[in-house]
């Protein structure tokens, strides 16, 4: 093979390569990134449930405290009444109603709170189902993936005509060549033998 059909076939072979990458792109890059995207939004949706936990928690404080405060006003306005105290009764009893409205609003806010959080569990514990079976999808598809690369390598040694099989074809080539020349080596020997036998006998018999 000369200089220029050597040269000819790697670049065929580099090219043939490019397209064979270009033609078989992997799929599965796309979907660890979109798998990616779904983890990172599971886990905002984590943080977020946290916060609406604290944020319940925070509302169960309120609702108590704004209770006993109503409690305690109402006791206040009791003692200030039995002594006397009109004006006293007076703030006494409109802090008391005060405290119990705002505990009605957190009674609401807080029931709220709780609903919401136990449907953001919900939706969260379905996510995270979700993704796990998109990680197991994945799993199958990289199998499936594997076997039709492994096949398509194979068979690509496997045709006659693969440009893969060259080689092959070539190394046959050149063993038949070699017999060739091994059969003419052994044909020449043997043609030189006998005529040196003969050349020796007619020497002898002139003597």
């Amino acid at each position: 093979m000369g200089l220029f059909s050597r040269i000819k076939a790697t670049v065929e072979a580099d090219f043939h390569e490019l397209l064979d990458k270009k033609e078989q792109k992997n799929p599965i890059a796309m979907l660890n990134q979109y798998l990616r995207q779904c983890e990172q939004e599971t886990e905002k949706v984590r943080k977020l449930i946290e916060r609406q936990s604290l944020l319940q928690a925070e509302f169960t404080r309120e609702y108590k405290e704004a209770q006993d405060l109503a409690e305690k006003r109402k006791r206040q306005a009791e003692i200030a009444k039995q002594a006397g105290e009109a004006e006293l009764t007076e703030f006494a009893v409109q802090e008391s109603i005060q405290y119990e409205q705002r505990a009605l609003h957190l009674q609401e806010a807080l029931q709220q709170a709780v609903q919401q959080l136990t449907e953001l569990e919900r939706k969260y514990e379905e996510m995270k189902h979700k993704l796990k079976d998109m990680h197991i999808k994945r799993m199958e598809l990289m199998g499936r993936e594997n076997i039709a690369r492994a096949n398509h390598r194979i068979n690509k040694v496997l045709s006659a005509n693969d440009r893969y099989t060259q080689p092959i074809a070539k190394f046959e080539e050149m063993e038949l060549y070699l017999e060739r020349i091994e059969q003419q080596v052994n044909t020449d020997y043997h043609c030189h033998t006998i005529d040196a036998r003969i050349a020796q006998l007619e020497k002898e018999n002139k003597q």
